[in-house]
This record gives C-alpha cells, sequence and structure tokens, in this order.
C-alpha cells in the first residue's frame, strides 16, 4: 500500500514536471516566433530605406549627412547579427529616419512627389506593423520571464537551463516627452 502511495506520487511528480517543461519549451518557441516576426518587419524596411533615400536625394541637396547617416544607421541594422545588436542598432536607425522625417517636412515639392509619398505610406505601415510585432515579442518575453521566475517551474526551468528572455526596450532618448511650443 505504502509501495503504491508512493509511486502515485512519483508519477504525478514527473507529470508535473513534463507539463511545466512543455510549456516553458512552448513559450521559448514563441518567443523565437515573435522575435522573427520582427525580422520579417524589419527586413521590410531595410529594403525600403534605401528606395526612399534614392528618391528624395534629389530633393535635399542640402541635406547630404541626413541622407548618409540614415544609409549607415541601415547599414548597421543590417549587419546586427544578435537580438541584442539588432536591438541597438535598430533603435539608432529609428532615430535617424526621424530626422529624415524631420528634414522632409521642410521640402514641399518632396511631399508632393508621388513615389516620396507611396514609400512614406509603405514606410508607415512597416513601421506600425514593427510596433506590434514588437509588443507580442515583449508579451511572450514576459510569459516566459514568468514562467523561469515563478515556483515551481523555476526549479524546472533551472535544471534544464532556461534563461530569462530580454525586452525590446525603447531607447532612454525616445522615453522623453515631445516639447510642444505653441508661440
Amino acid at each position: 500500500m505504502v509501495l503504491l502511495i508512493l509511486l502515485g506520487v512519483l508519477v504525478v511528480i514527473a507529470l508535473v514536471v513534463i507539463v511545466i517543461y512543455n510549456r516553458l519549451v512552448a513559450i521559448r518557441n514563441q518567443v523565437d516566433n515573435a522575435w522573427k516576426q520582427i525580422d520579417v518587419q524589419l527586413k521590410r524596411r531595410h529594403d525600403l530605406i534605401p528606395n526612399l533615400v534614392e528618391v528624395v536625394k534629389d530633393y535635399m541637396s542640402y541635406e547630404q549627412e541626413t541622407l548618409r547617416q540614415v544609409i549607415e544607421a541601415r547599414n548597421q541594422a543590417v549587419k546586427a547579427t544578435t537580438p541584442a545588436e539588432t536591438m541597438g542598432a535598430e533603435n539608432v536607425l529609428t532615430a535617424a529616419m526621424g530626422r529624415l522625417f524631420a528634414v522632409m517636412e521642410a521640402y514641399p515639392n518632396l511631399k508632393a512627389d508621388q513615389n516620396v509619398s507611396r514609400l512614406m505610406e509603405e514606410l508607415t505601415g512597416t513601421e506600425n506593423k514593427i510596433s506590434f510585432a514588437r509588443q507580442f515579442y515583449n508579451d511572450s518575453v514576459m510569459s516566459l520571464n514568468n514562467m523561469v521566475q515563478s515556483f515551481p517551474s523555476n526549479l524546472i526551468a533551472g535544471s534544464f537551463n532556461f534563461q530569462t528572455g530580454t525586452y525590446f526596450e525603447v531607447p532612454e532618448t525616445e522615453k522623453a516627452a515631445p516639447k510642444v511650443d505653441l508661440r
């Protein structure tokens, strides 16, 4: 009788370990998938940027430094190989694109160009998709981190070397509220 109870307890413990392990694997795979979805959108962004720069460079002859910074930031983002490198490079690219968009506002002929308008629309749509993909990624990372850090799943996560994920964070330079001057 005691042996049957002991065997039953061991079976229950084994089942709990299996369920928790499988859940950890599923969440880790979800994080990987979410990162790949960001990658897809970043690739689209990287492909659109040279086209936009090519179209606007004739209009913006005095802004070659801004265009050079955008292309340089884009090239660094393309070269990034790890999620951490990609996050840093993409934050630099986002800042460079923001400066480009701000400069473009000063060129009415540029804003009226149909090619520029179409590219800007595509880039805006891509930026929105990147934003949603980042949100899904961060939600997935939160789920993984909760499992890795919560009891009793932390015991299984530690035993099988599951690691917490890294959030895709907004850089400090973008966290400041924009200043509005209505003079």
